[in-house]
């Protein structure tokens, strides 16, 4: 059991450094959106950082903690009788659904990367704080599948998510107001 606990430990680290990064990552996305609108010298010089942060980011943390976060719950599930026996359950099975949700929010997330190295500005910075806001809902999402494991709680948790979403927006549509008034 002790060799388990130290799988489960290792896991939570990388899933919050995983996390880590993708909430920094999204909002170097915002700074190098805004960054294009300024004027020249400070445009190219504010991007040119931003790259260079984004790029160390992604590739020294977010990548190798979405990896090792996966390799780590890999063996946890299919290499312990704990984990074996999780695999069986409903709310394991929905938790693994928003795994995968997140990592196609991380892929996602790749590709707005490749265009702003490419200097290619596809998206507003108010469209990436909205953005910013998918990585909370599944951390949500994933905390109360593992903490509650139950599918009669879960659904209460979703209520709560969507509760939670329809917040973050009204702050963010009272938060542009403040900032359009500046």
């Amino acid at each position: 059991m002790e060799y388990y606990n130290y799988l489960k430990s290792l896991h939570i680290i990388f899933v919050l450094t995983w996390f880590v990064g993708l909430f920094n990552i999204v909002r170097l996305f915002v700074y190098q959106i805004e960054a294009n609108d300024k004027p020249s010298p400070e445009k190219e010089i504010l991007q040119a950082q931003f790259k260079i942060m984004s790029y160390r980011l992604w590739y020294i943390i977010t990548w190798p903690s979405a990896i090792l976060a996966s390799i780590f719950a890999f063996w946890m599930l299919f290499f312990t009788d704990l984990g074996n026996a999780w695999l069986k359950m409903p709310w394991m099975h929905i938790k693994l659904g928003f795994v995968f949700l997140l990592y196609l929010y991380h892929l996602r997330c790749h590709q707005i990367f490749k265009q702003l190295q490419n200097d290619e500005v596809k998206y507003s910075s108010n469209y990436m704080r909205l953005w910013n806001e998918g990585a909370t809902i599944i951390l949500f999402a994933v905390v109360f599948l593992v903490v509650l494991k139950s599918a009669f709680n879960w659904i209460f948790g979703v209520v709560g998510i969507i509760l939670f979403s329809a917040l973050l927006m009204l702050g963010f549509k009272f938060y542009k107001r403040i900032r359009e008034k500046k």
